[in-house]
């Protein structure tokens, strides 16, 4: 075999190789985060009547397993917000979620009073919508495994915002090749999702979600994980500084009828 004929090979044998990588690398969900402002009892009580008669037993029916409601532990800047995290496993089903909604009559029917709204009896003051894809290093949803009553557990969700769209895809691959994701699931952090937005207002940006048993248990997480040796080292490098510019970092508790 001449030297050409070899370059040929190893060429395709080395294609073949990269191809077959992204073939078994698992698809990456995509995750919808509705965030709905509120300032009354009466439309508090309309929008969960709505997502626990209506919307979550409908979402179940089109095949999505889980779905995450919470409220805010405190008040966040005094509104009245409440959340709801829809994961989806292709953009296709994300998209496709609506017109399944207004197919479904018993949907319709159950969500009435919600659906059916007067302009003047508005059941929210506004609807927030987020539009996010997994990280490769944690592809899909998972629902943490955790002991305490719903009422005492926290799921801490974190923003990180970062001054250029370059320094968003740097902390993302602190994230993913750094594995910040390894760390955080060595230290028990029970890990809901680690995504990047790729449709919201606060732009650039990464959101992830992690759950504990109780606010203590958070705390002794993240003591022991800002006291981690491999975080240290992670953090100090060169090429993963000045990549947040901006953090929120919100405590939400599940409803009830929360799949989370």
């Amino acid at each position: 075999m001449n030297f050409l004929s070899k370059s040929v090979t190893a060429f395709f044998a080395c294609f073949f190789i990269v191809a077959a990588s992204f073939a078994i690398a698992p698809a990456r969900n995509y995750y919808q985060l509705k965030i709905y402002h509120y300032k009354t009892a009466a439309q508090e009580n309309t929008i969960e009547k709505y997502l626990q008669q209506a919307y979550i037993p409908a979402l179940h029916r089109a095949g999505v397993k889980n779905v995450g409601v919470f409220k805010p532990v405190a008040p966040v800047d005094s509104a009245k917000l409440l959340y709801v995290f829809t994961p989806f496993q292709s953009w296709d089903k994300l998209m496709g979620i609506d017109q399944k909604l207004q197919a479904d009559a018993t949907y319709l029917a159950d969500g009435k009073e919600y659906i059916d709204a007067a302009y003047n009896e508005q059941p929210y003051t506004r609807l927030e919508t987020i539009i996010l894809q997994a990280f490769p290093g944690m592809p899909s949803t998972e629902v943490p495994n955790l002991t305490a009553k719903k009422a005492d557990r926290v799921y801490e969700l974190r923003s990180y915002e970062s001054p250029t769209e370059k320094l968003n895809v740097n902390k993302v691959t602190m994230f993913n090749v750094g594995d910040e994701i390894g760390l955080f699931k060595r230290l028990g952090f029970n890990a809901v999702f680690y995504s990047e937005v790729i449709a919201g207002s606060h732009m650039p940006n990464l959101m992830y979600m992690t759950a504990f048993n109780s606010k203590e248990d958070r705390d002794k997480h993240w003591d022991t994980f800002g006291k981690d040796e491999y975080w240290k080292t992670l953090s100090a490098k060169a090429e993963y500084q000045h990549n947040v510019s901006h953090a929120d970092i919100i405590f939400l508790r599940p409803v009830d009828y929360s799949d989370f």
